[in-house]
């Protein structure tokens, strides 16, 4: 893979999670995937248990949605700067700043590190009463 294989590879990789699209999404990771959130704390490896967390993901956030700074590639890993934002469970709109590190293997994904502020997002504005 070059880098302009692996910019498309993440681009629809990417698109999927812009979608809320979990077959997308699978559609380009391997049978092996490791998805590791190292700020949360969480680690998910194989296809199986990657389909279930993500769906988890997009389910207690229906109106995640990311705002990207920029995608740079290597000859086989993309690094993607983004802000996301959705409602949290307790009503508040927040935003945090992240980056993957995508690394990709075969021509598909094999491994998303994120690293983000997670932990503590802005708050946007009061949750509803």
């Amino acid at each position: 893979m070059g880098p302009s294989d692996v910019e498309r590879l993440v681009e629809r990789y990417r698109a999927g999670w812009f979608e809320h699209d979990v077959d997308a999404i699978m559609a380009v990771v391997t049978e092996d995937v490791v998805f590791h959130n190292v700020t949360a704390g969480e680690r998910v490896e194989g296809a199986a248990a990657f389909r279930v967390h993500v769906a988890g993901i997009l389910e207690r956030w229906p109106d995640l949605a990311f705002e990207e700074r920029g995608l740079r590639v290597t000859e086989d890993t993309g690094f993607v700067e983004w802000t996301a934002r959705g409602m949290a469970p307790d009503g508040r709109r927040v935003e945090w700043d992240g980056i993957d590190v995508i690394s990709c293997r075969d021509g598909l994904i094999s491994r998303n590190a994120v690293y983000s502020s997670g932990h503590a997002p802005r708050t946007l504005d009061a949750p509803s009463s």
